[in-house]
């Protein structure tokens, strides 16, 4: 039998906030906080939802802070909080049994696009001789390490926008096969590039509402036209619940369940049917010893664009029938993070059962399609039982799903 995964510790900086009670509140309010983007002018989409009031020198001291693109100073204060938030003594824990596991979708592409313009304009000596250790994926996790100390496994998952969701399933593997005591898992992205925005501009992907940009991210509704680009991070901690409970530290909820497995179908599309989504929320459930009736929230990927959207919710409808559990869905409020989303929407999964409510999806007034879902819209609902499924899907047809349950 397996040990007992808790979640001790939350750390959280989105669109939403910097806390996970701004986060919360702001989830509740289910109003989207997409608007105008400096970074984005003059580009056929130029809104997005943006991390304010983030000062990271004063956050993480002005060498840090110059160290590291944006996603990488996100986590790093996502990483902090979370350990603060988990009651652990950096100065007593066994560094060499602390791992840390982060979601990163892609590399900094504003980095890129600023050193690509020096060498294109023949001047290589402008490059700069940070230009890779602040911005490749994988700095996320190892300035996490260099910043607390810690010595155990350290690595960078990429599985595009399941990125988060699939960092927090393989630091669940590092802690039940006792190779770590602790591990710091979860995602951080920074979205925002005009390159970043540039692409998927071109892929038709984003919404192009750019009279309305508060109204653009609409997950499942009938009017929906595409996602909004955000960015953020979110860092959980995890431990043995055995463990956490002698040192008694906080218990937010307990991971029960991991899924994940491919569509082998399209490179960008989702199956129609679901059906990688479906084989893995069938497997999250199998893994927690669950069925489709204990679950008593979805947190969808909700993307916002109409084939995920529509293949989402036939999965959905597929695993828990026409009457399943309430749906939320965080994108409407704080867009996509890409990366680090999986991870965001863990956490706020984590505070949904500590709360026991189902904030409302943003903007969401009428459903289209033949596979209808309960969609919480307005106000929080109640949630129908301690158990919430968090869904994460991207490129390539990666699909992770997450299971918690209340402690």
């Amino acid at each position: 039998m397996h040990a007992e995964i808790a979640v001790t510790g939350l750390g959280l900086v989105t669109p939403a906030g910097h806390t996970t009670e701004a986060n919360w509140a702001a989830l509740c309010r289910g109003r989207s906080l997409a608007a105008r983007d400096p970074e984005l002018a003059g580009l056929p989409v130029d809104f997005s939802c943006q991390v304010t009031d983030f000062d990271a020198e004063k956050e993480l001291g002005r060498a840090s802070a110059r160290r590291g693109d944006r996603f990488i100073q996100f986590a790093l204060v996502a990483a902090r909080r979370a350990v603060a938030d988990a009651h652990l003594d950096r100065r007593t824990w066994e560094a060499e049994r602390v791992g840390v596991v982060l979601g990163v979708g892609s590399n900094s592409l504003s980095t890129y696009v600023t050193e690509f313009g020096h060498l294109g304009a023949g001047r290589p000596e402008r490059v700069s001789p940070l230009a890779l250790p602040r911005s490749v994926p994988s700095m996320a996790a190892g300035e996490v390490a260099i910043d607390l100390g810690v010595r155990g496994p350290n690595f960078t998952t990429a599985s595009a926008c399941a990125s988060g969701a699939t960092a927090i399933g393989v630091a669940r593997d590092l802690l039940r096969s006792g190779t770590c005591d602790i591990v710091l898992a979860g995602g951080s992205e920074s979205a925002r590039s005009r390159m970043t925005a540039t692409c998927f501009t071109r892929m038709r992907a984003l919404s192009r509402r750019r009279a309305e940009p508060d109204l653009a991210s609409r997950p499942f509704d009938a009017r929906r036209d595409g996602f909004v680009l955000g960015e953020g991070a979110g860092v959980l901690v995890l431990e043995r619940a055995g463990a956490a409970r002698a040192r008694r530290a906080p218990v937010l909820a307990l991971l029960r369940g991991y899924g994940a497995g491919a569509d082998a179908h399209h490179p960008l599309a989702p199956h129609p049917q679901g059906d990688g989504a479906v084989r893995a929320i069938h497997a999250a459930l199998a893994d927690a010893g669950c069925g489709p009736r204990d679950v008593g929230l979805v947190n969808a990927h909700g993307t916002s664009t109409p084939l995920n959207d529509a293949a989402e919710a036939r999965a959905l409808v597929r695993v828990f029938g026409d009457e399943g559990p309430p749906v939320t869905a965080s994108k409407g409020v704080v867009g996509h993070a890409l990366g680090a989303a999986g991870a965001i929407q863990a956490a706020y999964t984590v505070l949904a059962l500590r709360h026991g409510a189902v904030p409302p999806v943003a903007n969401f007034e009428g459903q289209d399609g033949d596979d209808k879902l309960d969609v919480v819209a307005g106000r929080p609902r109640s949630t129908r039982g301690d158990a919430g499924i968090s869904c994460s899907f991207g490129f390539g047809g990666q699909n992770a799903v997450l299971l918690f349950t209340a402690s």
